[in-house]
């Protein structure tokens, strides 16, 4: 499935969503391999199989080798982390300051620039929830030298994905 089959996939009360789709899908405010790599960490993270794969070969191909596993890793490490992390934040007390003992080494050599793996964290963690991972991830990628412009496009991405995702979810329970 392209993106554009992805597209058409969505009823027409989504509309807003295959326009976003389409205008995002070459922004300009990312370099290819940060709205690629946002790309297609929100759709893993976004859980749908034909968003997935409608992604992924779409903004595959348009990423190296390594930056594709490092997107791929980084919603696997956010899918754990905003979890865990989101608890600590939420229920307070002893947690926070407790050892985490979960293992996160590819966030120190995640394979390819720190910008780049802490923004698709970050659209993860936006996707996730998790308020303090978001806060965390902000702060570095600002820091890296992305500006705010940068950041609200890749959570655009983000939430226009999520929502595809959650769209055909939707239609799918209902037709079944």
């Amino acid at each position: 499935m392209s993106l554009d089959q992805l597209r058409s996939s969505l009823p027409e009360y989504a509309k807003d969503l295959k326009l976003n789709l389409g205008s995002l899908a070459s922004e300009s405010l990312l370099n290819q391999q940060q709205l690629a790599g946002t790309f297609v960490v929100s759709a893993l993270a976004s859980r749908n199989a034909a968003v997935i794969r409608a992604i992924l070969a779409e903004f595959g191909p348009k990423l190296p080798a390594e930056a594709l596993v490092a997107a791929k890793s980084a919603a696997a490490i956010m899918g754990m982390n905003n979890v865990y992390y989101r608890f600590t934040h939420l229920v307070g007390g002893d947690y926070a300051q407790m050892p985490a003992r979960l293992r996160m080494n590819v966030m120190a050599k995640p394979g390819v620039d720190k910008v780049d793996f802490e923004l698709w964290s970050l659209a993860v963690s936006a996707i996730n929830g998790c308020g303090m991972c978001m806060e965390s991830h902000e702060k570095v990628v600002l820091h890296g030298g992305l500006n705010k412009e940068q950041v609200q496009a890749a959570i655009r991405i983000a939430s226009v994905v999520h929502a595809t995702a959650a769209v055909l979810d939707g239609e799918t329970a209902l037709a079944a």
